[in-house]
């Protein structure tokens, strides 16, 4: 397995933001109503924290972006953490669109990421403070 050129501390930073993602709900209030403390909670169009989040993964160089893409599949049992290059390769070959978009589309997307970190050996508890 070759060694991950995206650092621990930036997927657990896709991580935790995604967790923020998926904690947020659909909105409640009317559009025109004044925005209150509550709304923070509410997902809205061009939310600030999905809007960072993409930002975020796009400005990672591409083989970062094909590596977090392999992370999640290993999570998700696409791939077996010993296929880590051929993971990779697949992520690069068959990326048809935003990685970002392709990322944010998939369900319990922090678990995965986790999970595949957890299979890869690497260890974010170091990092994982700075986010709490």
């Amino acid at each position: 397995m070759a060694e991950m050129q995206i650092s621990a501390r930036r997927v657990a930073h896709v991580i935790f933001r995604a967790r923020e993602l998926d904690a947020k709900v659909g909105r409640w209030d009317s559009p025109g109503d004044s925005i209150d403390s509550d709304s923070i909670l509410e997902m809205r169009r061009g939310d600030a924290t999905e809007t960072e989040l993409r930002e975020f993964i796009e400005n990672l160089p591409e083989d970062q972006q094909a590596e977090l893409v392999a992370i999640m599949w290993i999570g998700r049992e696409t791939f077996e953490a010993e296929e880590w290059d051929e993971a990779v390769q697949t992520a690069v070959s068959e990326r048809t669109g935003p990685t970002s978009t392709y990322l944010l589309g998939i369900p319990m997307l922090p678990d995965y990421l986790e999970s595949g970190l957890e299979k890869l050996d690497v260890d974010v508890s170091e990092v994982e403070e700075d986010f709490l």
